[in-house]
């Protein structure tokens, strides 16, 4: 007797609700053409070598949630009245604390979107970030995954990278970085320059071809700025590099006498 009770409610129910779940059978149908259709064309612009695989994927994940959504506001739309005012309170509550509780969430996944778009480095690029030279691994929604010259695995938020200065060094085997010095007006500019160009032959791991070169980057109000460009390889050992080229630089500026510290009005009036 309570079983037919129980089946009578369920008929009834689903036949005063009929059109209802029709609606949201066809939202979640539509969703899914939707979605197979922008998953075709994502993956036909991967191919073309249009879109990076990991910038398809974040779009793909991106667009699922979206529907997901959609098609569960549409089913909640549809039965709010069915489920009642204290579920719907429930809801609502509920959803208003993981909504504070996703904010930084929901900021990471808008700032990788916008890394997506912007592009200011792509998978595989290296970038210097915080002083520490690493290999762009994959840029996620939420995370970007980076490699240090040490193998270490670094998850950086999104929101960070943005918020924060990145050089990025690209992809290329050889770059091209510079070391700038001030020297004295009195000193003679070919001097310094040659002493500039020596010091990094000390370094084996600055190339020889490019040739570094030496240019007069400023001048300055007691000091003229000269500017050591040279090239490397090895990109995943360049703080070691730029380190050791500093040194060899103060080694040969004392070798000759050259006074590389920038002049004070003191030191001119003496």
């Amino acid at each position: 007797m309570i079983l037919q009770t129980i089946l009578d409610d369920i008929i009834s129910w689903f036949f005063t609700n009929l059109p209802n779940l029709i609606i949201v059978v066809l939202v979640i149908i539509v969703g899914w053409v939707i979605y197979k259709v922008i998953k075709n064309q994502i993956n036909r612009l991967k191919n073309k070598q249009r879109l990076e695989e990991s910038t398809a994927k974040n779009i793909l994940r991106i667009v699922k949630i979206l529907i997901a959504l959609i098609i569960t506001s549409s089913i909640l739309i549809q039965f709010v009245e069915a489920i009642g005012l204290i579920t719907s309170l429930f809801t609502l509550m509920g959803g208003t604390i993981i909504g504070f509780a996703a904010i930084n969430t929901i900021g990471n996944v808008i700032a990788g979107f916008i890394v997506m778009v912007s592009r200011p480095f792509t998978s595989g690029d290296y970038i210097i970030h915080n002083g520490v030279v690493s290999r762009v691994i994959e840029i996620k929604l939420i995370f970007t995954v980076l490699v240090s010259r040490d193998r270490v695995k670094i998850s950086v938020p999104n929101q960070k990278l943005l918020t924060e200065d990145i050089q990025n060094l690209g992809k290329k085997d050889t770059i091209r970085r510079r070391l700038i010095i001030t020297a004295d007006y009195q000193e003679d500019r070919k001097k310094v320059e040659n002493a500039l160009l020596e010091s990094a032959t000390h370094i084996p791991s600055i190339l020889v071809n490019p040739k570094s070169f030496v240019a007069i980057s400023n001048f300055l109000n007691f000091a003229v700025e000269y500017t050591l460009f040279f090239f490397v390889n090895d990109i995943r050992n360049l703080p070691q590099i730029e380190a050791e080229l500093r040194s060899s630089v103060l080694d040969t500026m004392h070798k000759y006498n050259i006074d590389i510290s920038t002049p004070t009005i003191i030191k001119n009036l003496t």
